[in-house]
């Protein structure tokens, strides 16, 4: 009963459809009204009725499609793959190749074709699988086919269908797929392609020291992420046409984790030895990026907009510079550092000011930030496949725009290099399910046909002469891909063998005196803004900058900022949509600020202290410590010592008031500060504080509780009255020895006449 009711449902639908017009001189031109409509039914996407149950769908795989391009009408096309059955037993299941001789008009079918809507090729060619298969079953089949069986004789991308029918003709599953032919004798110019390849993790380490996990090592075994780029490096040293862009923090990460490090656990803070894995990563990628240009991304690839949006606007600079710096000596080579390529290609020209303000005179951008000034879409009308009137008139299609551009920022003219969409997809495209590889490899195929197609295409208004100006186009995957050395690398050898086509790298693009596509201003819309970092995780960052800033304000060596690729690791594109992943990195950072803070301090500050003057003025001496060691250790601080009651306790000047101190690593001074009681005994406090150059806090305040006794005046008198007392007794004493002595000498002298009574005393007689 089941079997009829389903055959009376495909006659019920027969004669209630419309008849189908099939192309003459294809293949099987026979095609009935009921097998076209089979293609129409293919054409609108039905599902099985085994996924309309919410059951898994079979698969139809396609492998392989050789060759690329068949150049002659008897050149054998092979089309391979398998039919994987993951319902039940099927049995009498029959593949259907189905094909137009009507090549697409436009780039843009391409995408309206393989979505499944728009008109379907209706000719078709016909195998039966294996009579029986089971559950979880493959069944292989290949086609082996003529562009002149196809009916396919001109230079032009066709539509393929692969579809399995049950016994019924009903569609089990479908699969859809591009052709390009290229006759021999036709000649199309060449299209200037530009790879560009990123290598961009996120950051790993929060401050220099400290890694918050240790799953980078693994990232970079074979059959892993940072693993599979470095093999397609490796499988590509020769290739003509790739431009790597890498990320310099991955390989200073790469290079701490190659020597002893230190990771951040659930628990506490643990040594590591070093990692081989990340020291071979290493050396295997710099031998690899040898030759090819290389552009460093800044530092730990900043959102540069974000950044710019929150008042951050040195980090674009500090970036820059650390790339160039730090790509020079892991890679062992001079890095591209003029180049950047925002995140998602997408910026505002306050992001533009701010990276040509930086030094970069070329970005790389998406084509939704810089989009053509033309309207496709209302240049050409939708044009089927499967059209079979040739005597229609001819309309030019809306070609693909070049890639360079130009842009006006605060400090010049900025080139503008617009990715294109499609090809960057191809490029990304996720391959891991079965036959994806070659589907998408075909697609990279037929979508750079069509561009060498649109410039072979006679202008309007001709004599019929070709273009000739060569066009640039540029494809760049997803930021943080995993992709499949094996379809990367097949893509990269087609991109040099195919006969429309040119690889070139980014370096050696000479940009045209005008530009080749006029261009509407950047577009940076509501939804670009809310996708960067946001405000309250910028507040946390800006937080951690400032207190970071004040460890360069002291320290005296010249363009030394500690904590800068700290500062950019946290700014990283990386958190975008995820900030909650880098909160351990905020508050590591934050914790290592704060350390190197509190390792310049003022002696006892954890204690408190006490000075007296004994008297109403004197000197306190204040001891600053400096317990810094290595780079950046010595320092120059100075001391702001304040009075709280300035009326009772005056502040003389004293040494680092109004110039800085320099102290080394590991070393201490001490400061003799001066200070005047304005009262006689009782204590005043006073706030000692370093500060920085321009007079930034730098610590904790310090509070001296200083004590005058006013003993000093009271002892100075009683000193001065005992050495008069003193002075008097000794004088007395000279003068009573050298009379005794007189009166001695005068009564030892028997001759001596006496002295008339009534003469004075000391006259002569």
């Amino acid at each position: 009963m089941i079997r009829k009711a389903a055959l009376l449902a495909v006659m019920t639908t027969t004669m209630l459809s419309s008849a189908v017009v099939v192309p003459a001189g294809t293949a099987n031109a026979q095609t009935t009204a009921a097998e076209a409509r089979e293609a129409g039914t293919a054409a609108a996407g039905a599902r099985p009725a085994a996924a309309r149950q919410g059951r898994q769908e079979p698969q139809l795989a396609v492998e392989s499609i050789t060759p690329d391009v068949p150049r002659d009408p008897t050149t054998e096309i092979r089309i391979s793959g398998f039919f994987a059955n993951t319902g039940e037993v099927r049995n009498g299941l029959r593949i259907r190749l189905r094909h137009s001789a009507q090549p697409f008009a436009r780039r843009a079918d391409l995408a309206t074709y393989l979505g499944g809507e728009g008109a379907q090729p209706y000719s078709y060619h016909d195998q039966f699988l294996e009579p029986t298969i089971a559950p979880s079953a493959k069944a292989p089949w290949e086609f082996t086919v003529t562009p002149q069986q196809l009916g396919i004789n001109r230079f032009g991308v066709y539509p393929i269908l692969l579809e399995v029918l049950d016994g019924f003709g009903q569609q089990v599953v479908a699969q859809r797929t591009l052709l390009t032919y290229l006759p021999k004798d036709v000649t199309v110019p060449r299209t200037k392609i530009a790879m560009v390849l990123p290598v961009i993790d996120q950051p790993r380490r929060a401050d220099d020291a400290t890694f918050i996990d240790d799953t980078l090592a693994k990232s970079m075994a074979s059959g892993q992420r940072l693993g599979d780029l470095l093999k397609i490096a490796q499988d590509n040293t020769s290739a003509k046409g790739l431009t790597w862009m890498v990320d310099p923090a991955l390989l200073d990460d790469a290079q701490a984790m190659a020597k002893t490090h230190t990771v951040k656990t659930k628990d506490a803070t643990v040594k590591r030895p070093a990692s081989p894995e990340a020291g071979r990563w290493l050396r295997d990628l710099r031998a690899a990026l040898a030759r090819p240009p290389v552009i460093a991304t800044p530092y730990a690839d900043p959102d540069v907009t974000a950044l710019t949006h929150n008042g951050v606007d040195d980090a674009a600079r500090n970036g820059i510079g650390a790339a160039a710096r730090i790509g020079r000596e892991a890679l062992g080579r001079d890095v591209i550092d003029y180049v950047n390529w925002p995140v998602n290609g997408m910026i505002d020209y306050d992001g533009l000011d701010a990276l040509a303000g930086a030094g970069v005179d070329t970005v790389l951008l998406d084509e939704r930030n810089l989009p053509s000034a033309a309207d496709r879409s209302a240049t050409v009308p939708p044009t089927s496949p499967a059209t079979t009137t040739t005597t229609a008139t001819p309309v030019t299609p809306v070609t693909t725009p070049d890639a360079f551009a130009r842009l006006e920022s605060v400090d010049g003219p900025v080139t503008a290099l617009v990715a294109d969409t499609a090809l960057s997809e191809v490029l990304g495209a996720d391959t891991s399910a079965p036959g994806a590889a070659a589907l998408s490899h075909q697609r990279f195929v037929a979508e750079t046909a069509m561009i060498g197609a649109e410039q072979a295409v006679p202008a309007a208004g001709s004599a019929g002469a070709p273009r000739t100006a060569a066009k640039t186009v540029v494809a760049v995957p997803p930021r943080r891909w995993h992709p499949d050395p094996g379809y990367v690398t097949g893509l990269v050898k087609a991109a040099a063998t195919l006969p429309w086509l040119s690889p070139v790298t980014l370096d050696t693009l000479k940009r045209p005196k005008s530009p080749v596509t006029p261009r509407s201003g950047l577009t940076y819309t509501e939804q670009d803004r809310r996708a960067e970092l946001g405000k309250p995780y910028m507040a946390s960052v800006k937080r951690v900058n400032s207190r970071a800033d004040l460890t360069t304000g002291v320290t005296t060596a010249q363009d030394l900022d500690i904590f800068e690729p700290a500062l950019l690791r946290l700014a990283s594109s990386a958190w975008r949509g995820r900030t909650e992943d880098a909160t351990p990195y905020v508050r590591q950072v934050a914790a290592a600020v704060d350390a190197r803070i509190g390792k310049v301090s003022i002696s006892g500050s954890d204690q408190p202290q006490f000075r007296t003057l004994a008297g109403s003025d004197g000197n306190v001496p204040i001891s600053v410590r400096n317990d810094l060691t290595g780079p950046g250790s010595e320092i120059a601080v100075q001391l702001q010592v304040t009075s709280d009651k300035p009326k009772l306790l005056e502040i003389d000047p004293y040494e680092s008031k109004d110039s800085p101190i320099v102290i080394a690593g590991g070393q201490n001074r001490t400061i003799r500060v001066p200070m005047r009681a304005t009262a006689i005994g009782g204590q005043t406090t006073v706030t000692v504080q370093l500060v920085t150059k321009d007079k930034r806090k730098y610590g904790k305040p310090v509070k001296l509780t200083v004590r005058t006794t006013g003993y000093t005046g009271i002892a100075l008198v009683i000193v001065g009255a005992a050495l008069a007392v003193m002075l008097a007794a000794v004088v007395m004493r000279v003068l009573r020895r050298r009379g005794a002595r007189r009166v001695a000498a005068s009564q030892a002298s028997p001759t001596a006449p006496p002295r008339p009574a009534s003469a004075p005393a000391g006259t002569e007689s």
